[in-house]
């Protein structure tokens, strides 16, 4: 909303919208509210094991759905789908054959993991979109603007979900009934704690995509073939989104990319380069690991844990990166003495926590309360959160929005406290001053929260000064800066090392993420066919060697 210059009408879960406060604010911004699926889902009766029963790579490939105790013809319509515990794919039913036995499309069915021992299972009834798509289209007919996240939901893992075919349905309708080919464009939101008030997020917006118009026959066709042009051009969506994106497979190696960055540059970086950055070593992480069969090299290995000791020695002594450059030169010729360096040091301490005293009290007074209530009850709603998904890790997607709801409400309540106060106990009752105090109080509750923002800097500046204090951090805060050089060396030799093998990511000054993405998705499905051809073949020349057995023994005989 801060950074596209377009009116943006947001889709928005329908549970979010029948809640108070948050569904006020979507009514005001224009939020269309659509029904989920998932929303709306009820454990099935009895438990299911599944098989294919077509090839997986088959252009509609089909899972059969046994159950032990169940009730499909009661609870299952044409439409319905079925998810699997642990997981947030859903296949939709194609034919019901009777109460333990329906066959699923698994076309969808991705990388899921068919169970082969009974479990239990979710049935999630078919919604009808209808209403949704025509207030979508007719926002886009008269020139508006759609924000759609089209994986469907909130989560905190480091890659997308796979993405929900609604998007790529509104984008060929709009072209079907409306004549607009409508620009699909990509929007990235990197952060590491979002979860966090005040939190940095870089907002990332990549090139645009269309449909190709040759393609609209195939979607008006229906059947097979419009299955196949909406997954290509979801694969097309989903391109964009990664190449304004960081991916990694897990949390922990999207933390050692972004050390690994901090430790490559050689001068501060802006943001747009700081990303770039980190999608290329992201990418190389990903090519070496492959190259290697998933066993890579030795010398990486040693790199990739001595980034992770370093890692976690900031972490014990609670300090960032970017303070270690700096410690080792806190003794200078004039302070070997240690008598006026502690001195010195405490000195700095003392000042620095007078200057942040001073800037905390209003912090304490207006906002400090808000903040302590809105952290447990946004924890709360965390673990309330985790319980219900299927795809959240620690469920911190949802506390930001926790919070900021929270503050709408005790933020005006704490200031209609003060306003009691101050007119009962210190103006006297004077209205007029009263008037001024209340009016006065959303700015100094900006101020406070600026003020805030800088005191959480001191604290994290002044930790190295308190750390000191100790003799066996002190020696272990001494040893960083030659830690780090030593780290910064081998991490530039195994890059020059390793660098003209990976090409373009190598000598490319500016890259085409989404062409680089593309590619990518194309190489692993060649790879998944190969993978599939030879399993065949190996299968056919299995079936051969008996049948020719049995020919030479009839020729004996």
């Amino acid at each position: 909303l801060a950074t596209c210059e377009h009116k943006i009408s947001y889709l928005m879960a329908y549970t979010s919208w029948k809640r108070r406060i948050v569904g006020d604010i979507a009514w005001a911004l224009d939020v269309v509210p659509v029904k989920r699926a998932q929303d709306q889902f009820k454990n099935g009766i009895g438990t299911i094991t599944m098989t294919y029963i077509t090839p997986k790579d088959a252009p509609a490939p089909l899972i059969k759905v046994s159950g032990v105790g169940t009730q499909f013809t009661q609870q299952l319509k044409i439409g319905d789908k079925i998810r699997p515990p642990g997981t947030a794919i859903a296949l939709k039913m194609a034919k019901l054959v009777s109460d333990t036995e329906v066959v699923v499309d698994a076309t969808d069915a991705g990388a899921l993991e068919l169970p082969v021992e009974p479990v239990a299972f979710d049935i999630l009834p078919k919604v009808d979109q209808k209403v949704v798509y025509e207030k979508v289209l007719d926002k886009l007919a008269s020139g508006g603007t759609i924000g759609i996240f089209p994986e469907g939901g909130s989560h905190d893992r480091t890659d997308l979900l796979p993405l929900k075919v609604g998007i790529a349905l509104i984008a060929y309708n709009a072209l079907e009934k409306d004549g607009i080919n409508i620009p699909i464009i990509p929007i990235g939101l990197n952060y590491f704690q979002g979860h966090k008030f005040r939190a940095r997020a870089v907002v990332e917006y990549g090139r645009p995509i269309y449909i190709d118009p040759k393609t609209l026959p195939d979607f008006v066709k229906g059947g097979g073939q419009r299955r196949h042009v909406c997954n290509e051009l979801l694969a097309r969506i989903e391109d964009a989104m990664k190449s304004v994106l960081t991916t990694t497979p897990d949390y922990q190696t999207l933390q050692q990319i972004h050390t690994a960055r901090r430790l490559y540059q050689r001068k501060e970086l802006l943001a747009s380069e700081k990303q770039d950055m980190n999608r290329r070593f992201a990418e190389g992480f990903r090519r070496l690991v492959e190259i290697h069969e998933g066993t890579p090299p030795q010398d990486f290995v040693d790199l990739q844990t001595n980034i992770q000791a370093y890692r976690k020695e900031l972490q014990e002594l609670g300090i960032r990166d970017y303070q270690v450059a700096g410690l080792d030169r806190e003794e200078t010729e004039d302070e070997r003495d240690s008598a006026l360096r502690t001195m010195r040091l405490l000195y700095q301490i003392f000042h620095m926590l007078f200057c942040m005293a001073i800037a905390a009290l209003p912090t304490i007074c207006l906002n400090l309360p808000v903040g302590l209530i809105s952290r447990l009850y946004a924890e709360r709603r965390r673990k309330k959160a985790l319980a219900k998904s299927k795809v959240k890790i620690h469920a911190r997607d949802v506390m930001m929005t926790e919070k900021v709801l929270l503050s709408i409400v005790l933020v005006p309540t704490l200031w209609v406290i003060y306003a009691f106060v101050f007119y009962f106990f210190i103006s006297d009752r004077n209205g007029e001053a009263t008037v001024l105090f209340t009016l006065s109080m959303p700015l100094f509750s900006y101020t406070s929260i600026i003020v805030a923002e800088s005191g959480m800097v001191g604290m994290k500046d002044l930790r190295p000064y308190l750390m000191r204090l100790v003799p066996s951090t002190r020696r272990r805060l001494a040893a960083l800066p030659a830690t780090r050089k030593t780290l910064q060396k081998e991490l530039r030799t195994f890059v020059k090392k390793l660098g003209p093998s990976m090409g373009e990511l190598y000598y490319g000054k500016k890259l085409d993420w989404n062409a680089i993405q593309e590619k990518r998705r194309q190489s692993d499905t060649l790879r998944r066919e190969s993978e599939v051809d030879l399993k065949m073949l190996l299968k056919e020349e299995n079936v051969k060697e008996p049948e020719l057995q049995q020919e030479g023994s009839k020729k004996d005989q």
